[in-house]
């Protein structure tokens, strides 16, 4: 195979070339250096590991330890186009050799919030289960179809995890005028309240919030974060919506607890995807449930590609990126994401 010059690697699996690049995002690519691109899956090792010496940038989710990136004395950039920071790169030799580590995650934001804030409305003003009962004949009509529902407006709400998702959230809210709480422990209080929230506790935002957004990324120091007696805090009339990372939640426990009646749930993301078919989840009137769908739109999925083109033009010409989401070294290696299937 002939050696590629000043190259770029597009490895994208399980995404595809045309998902994420328009016409005109894939020509603007094409203008920064020449394309190797691996259209079957995930690009084999061998041709992964000709291709590495001449390339000046990899776009995908490619496994990359130290001795492959050895290899790669062109390396400037990787761009994760998944949505998450996986464990599969040696961060720490990326650092040292100023190889920028990117995500493009941030272009999920628009579409997770607004998702979130739907199911928020959803489930306060009972859209699903009112539609269910009209399409079966027994609707109720008028005030005592809505001895359950509530206005979102000037509510308490609580965010967990106040990231790329939460801060879009926060202006989605804003013509609601409700009063924020946020759990963060990887922000400081005068951050959190620099944007007009209450900082507070774990506990202190699920017994307080009639409306949760559970948004946190999945680390190694909050897997099962929610557990029984957290869950338990959460008043009868409340709201949690799941939208974040399932890890974060003991899925046996809120199953129980919804079993139960005790609050109403909307959730996007499962511990297992496909979630069992016969998980008693699904049986559950007090449930909106949703297929991991809330960011897989078309429109983010190409703005994933712009932003991709835009950073790769600034950092092929010396200049920092702007756009895409960079691997901090503090953080990156308590991330635990793991790789989506499709």
């Amino acid at each position: 195979m002939k050696k590629l010059k000043n190259s770029i690697i597009l490895d994208p699996h399980p995404r595809t070339r045309e998902s994420i690049f328009s016409e005109a995002d894939f020509s603007r690519l094409q203008s920064l250096a020449r394309i190797h691109e691996w259209r079957e899956g995930k690009m084999p090792a061998e041709i992964l590991e000709e291709c590495l010496p001449e390339a000046c940038v990899v776009i995908g989710q490619t496994d990359l330890p130290r001795k492959r990136l050895e290899s790669a004395a062109n390396l400037k950039a990787i761009v994760n186009v998944e949505g998450n920071f996986q464990q599969n790169i040696d961060y720490p030799y990326c650092f040292e050799r100023s190889i920028y580590v990117l995500n493009a995650g941030i272009a999920f934001s628009q579409a997770v919030a607004e998702m979130a804030l739907g199911f928020a409305l959803c489930l306060a003003r009972g859209l699903v289960e009112g539609d269910s009962r009209f399409r079966t004949g027994r609707e109720v009509y008028g005030a005592k179809s809505n001895t359950e529902s509530f206005l979102l407006k000037n509510k308490q709400v609580g965010i967990l995890g106040l990231g790329n998702i939460g801060r879009t959230l926060i202006g989605l809210l804003e013509p609601f005028e409700c009063r924020i709480r946020v759990y963060d422990p990887w922000l400081p209080d005068n951050y959190i309240k620099d944007l007009g929230l209450i900082p507070d506790s774990l506990g202190q935002v699920l017994k307080l919030s009639q409306v949760i957004f559970v948004l946190a990324g999945a680390t190694t120091e909050n897997e099962a974060m929610l557990g029984l007696r957290e869950l338990k805090l959460i008043g009868e009339d409340a709201l949690i919506i799941l939208i974040g990372r399932a890890s974060v939640v003991d899925f046996e426990a809120l199953t129980v607890l919804l079993g139960k009646d005790r609050f109403r749930a909307a959730i996007d993301v499962f511990p297992q995807e496909p979630f069992p078919k016969n998980h008693p989840l699904r049986r559950l009137n007090n449930v909106l449930l949703s297929a991991h769908r809330a960011g897989s739109l078309q429109e983010t999925y190409k703005l994933m590609g712009e932003m991709t083109v835009d950073d790769l033009t600034l950092i092929l010409q010396g200049l920092p990126p702007v756009r895409l989401q960079r691997a901090d070294r503090e953080t990156v290696t308590r991330m635990s994401s793991k790789p989506i299937k499709g």
